[in-house]
């Protein structure tokens, strides 16, 4: 391997991910990372990281540059670091828009090299104290050209292929068109869906009658407006084409609900379904994928107790936990989730074993 270190500007979800999963993977190239005082010293403390940078400009003693600031501050840098790199730097971003660097890119003259990046995952939550070395697995990560031309692409490449990520090549345009259908839209989507069903009617709080439905297409709803300001902004015309196709089909539903049409709607249905099912079931999106195991529970003390400890004791985490339904007297149906299928599968295995009726 060429490469002999690694910089990562930003030890956030992301940035700290990277290294966590580099870690993981054995690599024997050093990385070194910038953040504030105390998340470095977290990284450091926790073997994240092998060395702190003082500055930003320090990042150019390591061949591969990971820019994983926010969207505004990534950009700021950008332009100020890329023109002083010189053939040995390659630098490349995580960010949810690409084509904003690609044109500053091309306005800068570097000796360096750029390849825009943006991960397909994430949470719901931030900061380096969240990120995961498995945050990657099996995710799709986006890259916008091949700058075959470095003299350590081969060695880039690996690099992400050690995060266990599937790479997919897409132009910075593509990219954004095809991030404000899957992502973005869905974010504001979700935000409205939310904020709609805010109402009361007679006392009556609409959330009270949610159902895992609601709650499951919303879950992203929960995401920080500071993650998405910039995003909005930066990619603000691409939303707004998703949001009219959306709006179009949407308007075209509405229309057979009114005209009772419903062999028309059958058939928006079936086309739904169909395309929904091509969706791969093994890759993670922006948001970590989880796996549910529905556990029908007893009306009688400590009941969720043996639950947890069965799966305390074979080291399975439960991710998100939710009763669906219950009836007084007889009992009620959990919903438990998993971060993989695996664990689901074993957590039926142990219940059953415990005498509880469940099924996915």
């Amino acid at each position: 391997m060429k490469v002999k270190s690694i910089s990562i500007l930003g030890l956030g979800l992301i940035g700290g991910s990277i290294a966590k999963s580099l870690k993981a993977s054995e690599t024997t190239f050093k990385i070194f990372g910038y953040d504030k005082d105390e998340i470095l010293e977290q990284a450091l403390s926790q073997n994240v990281i092998d060395e702190k940078l003082a500055s930003i400009e320090e990042s150019k003693k390591s061949e591969i540059i990971f820019l994983c600031f926010p969207l505004d501050l990534s950009l700021k840098v950008f332009k100020e670091l890329a023109p002083k790199l010189d053939s040995s730097n390659l630098i490349t971003d995580v960010c949810g828009v690409k084509n904003i660097f690609h044109e500053e890119w091309n306005k800068i003259n570097s000796k360096g090299f750029f390849v825009g990046g943006h991960p397909m995952t994430g949470k719901e939550v931030s900061g380096f104290q969240n990120s995961d070395s498995l945050l990657f697995e099996n995710s799709i990560y986006i890259l916008t050209n091949e700058v075959k031309d470095y003299f350590a692409w081969n060695d880039f490449i690996e690099i992400i292929h050690k995060l266990g990520a599937r790479i997919n090549f897409l132009s910075p345009k593509v990219h954004d068109i095809v991030v404000a259908s899957v992502s973005h839209l869905p974010q504001l989507l979700a935000v409205s869906l939310i904020n709609s069903a805010s109402l009361q009617n007679n006392d009556i709080h609409f959330y009270d009658y949610a159902a895992g439905g609601f709650r499951d297409m919303t879950r992203i709803a929960s995401s920080s407006f500071d993650i998405w300001e910039s995003i909005i902004k930066l990619n603000k015309e691409k939303i707004l084409a998703a949001f009219d196709s959306f709006e179009n089909e949407f308007q075209q539903i509405k229309s057979l609900i009114e005209n009772g049409e419903l062999e028309k709607l059958a058939e928006k249905f079936e086309s739904a379904r169909k395309k929904r099912d091509e969706i791969p079931k093994n890759r993670k999106g922006m948001i970590s994928q989880l796996f549910d195991l529905f556990v029908f529970v007893k009306d009688q003390p400590g009941e969720i107790s043996k639950i947890s400890t069965a799966l305390y004791k074979q080291n399975i985490n439960i991710k998100d936990m939710e009763l669906l339904k219950i009836r007084e007297g007889s009992g009620g149906t959990f919903r438990l989730a998993f971060s993989k299928l695996e664990e689901a599968k074993l957590a039926k295995k142990i219940l059953e074993e415990e005498g509880f009726l469940t099924n996915f």
